[in-house]
């Protein structure tokens, strides 16, 4: 039988059980609500945490806030839309547009044509080991006039253009070539005159003839440039024959790869079975891997000729329905001709290095390597790849374009951070709007935290040239902010240029705000642990292949740090740097009508020059030296074999030298160092002019134990543990002794200002100063005319050139010290 089951009680809300029960239930829902509570706020911290972390993540890839500094580009400034801004390549042509039509020349002789494609010439190759080669005359809008030496070969490509129309005109460019050996004249040549487009480029091209011309030229319309057309005319000499290749090439970094792999050997059976090379024509459509049919983006044409031999490239807008006439033939040789004059004119106005008595061949000398300055400069277009601390890893910068110069056209043809302040001194002098155009390209690539990457790799052919290890940029690392040092001088020399509201001076307003950024962000991430202090970031502390680990950042690379990173460094340079910083800073907002107390509050502070001995000078070796943690005693030894070899460990391995530190470090000054860091106050002009020290530095400049030498300033002197000293077993030494223009110059212009100012060393100064600046001016010269260049660095030694060549970008600060202008 089943049992009943007692009745529950009825609840009418006053029993004893029913009192009970509702206790316990709210109870229960007081604990779960806590938790729900505790849970909602775990969650929104959760939420909160990866927001702000995504937050932090974006901000290294988000653009600065505020107005952009480049309101005019492309068409809007014609008189700059097109021009020879593919600095890597001996001759190109390109616009001011994001996807451009470019143009470019390569050369060679078929009787040195390898199977590989060696021999062909194209980009500046320093393996191609030309005589010489550069602009001698380019004033960075209308024209230009280059010279190549190719062994016997004199090469001369020259431009100039003519403005009409409503795209940027028309522009001629004129490339010849010619022998002063008898024996060799006759000798056969190929030119090469391509036209091409980028994959992005809205837009066409293709071959024509233009009538019964024998000379293959090129029609097309982008939407830049409207229609246009491409012509090439034989100007004098004799064509032995052409041919030319229409095809779909992959990118503009392969263009000679390209032409390499369409070149063929055929045989003439008219001209008695003389083998030929040549170029297929109109190769078929390619289909890509989207299946999409590949257009052409690529015509050749090869032009073979014999020696002496000039062709004109004539480039026509559409859009120019009123043109008076081709821009050829004598047409081109005296428009060509009256814009040299006119630069020859400008050159000495602005220089004036004839009214200073100096040669013809010393200005000859001076107008090659401002030119190929100039001449070399580029406009890119991509996007770089950052990393902050808070990215997984590498990410892409946001797109844009970049106007600027360029250290070296066959080493570094990009964009560096603290070589184009440098640039800019010159510059500006020439032309300060084009120097505006440039600051303000770069100031446009600031992120929103005030950070601009120190190395620029925009586009296919400016990554094709970098090693893989050097492409990512990382926001915690700075480079010296020398665009003041540009800003200061032309506030210094040019103040009354900078007048008209929406121009120049509508310039510097649009500029103070990422100013005003670009200094917070370094005293922000660039500073010391001591009040007045700054540190380099970017230094490995963990490296055990380094003999001193190298400061990338600072711009002088492997020059001796303290041996141990860490938080305790102070970097004397970085510090004046700053002070120079806050000095220009002060000064913008004056002209500006700003409030720039903050600013000269700063500098007051940072050049007071009690806090700066205290920071920074040595009291044993009394010299300016950074301070760290730091041993002189560390040396590279090769490791000794395994005790126990691991399977397959061969006896003959021959690993790497690591670090060896034989003695332990202590917080001290690197005060056995001397060199260019320890000039800093004096380089920068913080130093008192009435300063004791001031003295003491002119000394120690002029001691050939140190740092004077007869070619200019080493960088490092010969009593440092590490001058000449390899940082790694395969690294040679770089900033360890060797001559730099860049900081030579700043040391003539200091000479200059201590000279000038009132004080009790103004003499020494000034006896200094006429000895350093001749023996550079003279030394850098003498190797220009022994080897046709101006080099990267010269040996401290011999005075001669050395690393990379042709070096026109801060070592091109030679004209500036032949002028006096600083």
């Amino acid at each position: 039988m089943a049992r009943q089951r007692k009745p529950l009680p009825v609840d009418h809300g006053n029993s004893k059980y029913s009192k009970k029960t509702s206790s316990q239930n709210e109870k229960k829902m007081g604990i779960f609500s806590y938790w729900k509570r505790v849970l909602a706020c775990i969650c929104l911290a959760v939420a909160a945490c990866i927001g702000y972390m995504g937050y932090l993540e974006t901000r290294v890839n988000t653009p600065f806030d505020d107005q952009k500094m480049v309101i005019k580009t492309g068409l809007d400034v014609p008189d700059r839309y097109w021009g020879s801004y593919r600095p890597g390549l001996y001759f190109g042509m390109k616009t001011r547009d994001p996807y451009s039509l470019v143009t470019g020349l390569m050369w060679y002789f078929p009787r040195q044509l390898r199977p590989d494609g060696g021999g062909i010439r194209h980009w500046c190759e320093e393996g191609d080991n030309l005589d010489r080669y550069g602009w001698v005359e380019h004033d960075g809008r209308t024209f230009g006039y280059q010279e190549i030496e190719d062994g016997p070969f004199h090469i001369t490509t020259s431009f100039v253009k003519k403005p009409g129309g409503n795209h940027g005109g028309d522009w001629t460019a004129r490339i010849g070539v010619s022998t002063q050996d008898v024996q060799l004249q006759g000798e056969t040549i190929s030119f090469l005159l391509y036209s091409a487009i980028e994959e992005k480029t809205k837009g066409w091209i293709k071959p024509s003839r233009f009538g019964n011309r024998i000379l293959t030229g090129v029609i097309g319309e982008t939407e830049g440039l409207g229609a246009f057309t491409v012509k090439l005319y034989n100007h004098s000499g004799e064509v032995e024959h052409e041919s030319y290749l229409s095809t779909a090439a992959q990118g503009l970094h392969v263009l000679k790869e390209t032409v390499v792999a369409s070149l063929r050997l055929v045989t003439d059976r008219q001209r008695g079975n003389q083998k030929r090379i040549v170029l297929p024509g109109e190769l078929p459509p390619t289909t890509g891997p989207d299946g999409k049919r590949a257009e052409p983006n690529f015509v050749v044409t090869q032009v073979t000729a014999r020696v002496p031999f000039e062709l004109d490239m004539v480039f026509e807008s559409g859009s120019y329905m009123d043109r008076p006439g081709t821009l050829m033939s004598s047409a081109y040789t005296q428009e060509l001709n009256w814009l040299r004059d006119d630069f020859h004119h400008r050159f000495e106005e602005v220089f004036g290095l004839q009214a200073k008595g100096y040669k013809n061949d010393e200005i000859a000398f001076a107008k090659a390597v401002f030119s190929n300055l100039i001449g070399g400069m580029g406009y890119f277009y991509g996007a770089s790849r950052v990393e902050s601390p808070y990215t997984r890893g590498p990410v892409p910068y946001w797109k844009a374009p970049l106007y600027s110069a360029v250290p070296s056209r066959s080493f570094f043809p990009r964009g560096f951070l603290w070589d184009e302040g440098f640039h800019g001194l010159l510059l500006s002098s020439w032309d300060l709007d084009i120097e505006l155009d440039i600051i303000s390209h770069w100031f446009d690539l600031m992120n929103v935290e005030g950070w601009i990457p120190r190395e620029q790799i925009l586009g296919q052919e400016a990554l094709s040239k970098v090693p893989e290890q050097f492409v990512t940029q990382r926001n915690s690392n700075a480079n010296p902010p020398t665009f003041f040092l540009t800003l200061h001088f032309i506030l210094q020399n040019f103040a009354d240029k900078l007048t008209e509201k929406e121009g120049r001076l509508g310039t510097l307003e649009r500029l103070y705000p990422r100013l005003q950024a670009w200094f917070d962000w370094f005293n922000v991430t660039q500073i010391g642990d001591l009040p007045g202090s700054y540190r380099w970031r970017g230094r490995d502390a963990t490296t055990n292949r380094e003999l001193n680990p190298i400061t990338l950042t600072s711009g002088l690379d492997d020059y001796p740090r303290a041996s141990h990173p860490n938080v305790d460094e102070r970097h004397v340079d970085l510090r004046c740097w700053i002070a120079l910083a806050a000095s220009t800073m002060s000064e913008i907002a004056k002209l500006l009508n700003r409030n720039g107390q903050k600013y000269s509050n700063t500098y007051a502070y940072l050049a007071d020059n009690t806090l700066l001995d205290e920071l920074h000078w040595s009291p044993h070796t009394q010299t300016y030296s950074d301070f760290g943690l730091h041993t002189d005693a560390v040396v590279l030894k090769r490791p000794p074999p395994p005790r126990s070899p691991s399977p397959g460990y061969q006896m003959h391995q021959n690993p790497d030298k690591v670090r060896v530190v034989l003695k332990d470090p202590e917080l001290r000054f690197v005060d056995t160092s001397f060199g260019y860091v320890s000039l800093f106050p004096f380089l920068l002009q913080i130093l008192k002019p009435d300063s004791p020290k001031l003295s003491k530095i002119l000394d120690d400049i002029r001691n050939p134990e140190l740092i004077w030498t007869n070619y200019g300033l080493r960088s490092l002197g010969k009593t440092s543990p590490l001058y000449l000293k390899r940082n790694t077993e395969h690294d040679p030494p770089y900033w360890r002794g060797a001559i730099w223009i860049n900081l030579n110059y700043l040391a003539v212009r200091a000479l200059s200002h201590y000279s000038k100012t009132d004080g009790p060393y103004s003499n020494k100064a000034q006896t200094v100063y006429n000895e350093l600046k001749q023996n550079l001016i003279k030394n850098i010269a003498k190797e220009y005319r022994r080897t046709g260049y101006i080099w990267e660095q010269y040996n401290d030694k011999t005075g001669e050139g050395q690393r990379s060549r042709p070096f026109t970008g801060w070592s091109s600060l030679v004209v500036l010290m032949m002028a006096e202008i600083f």
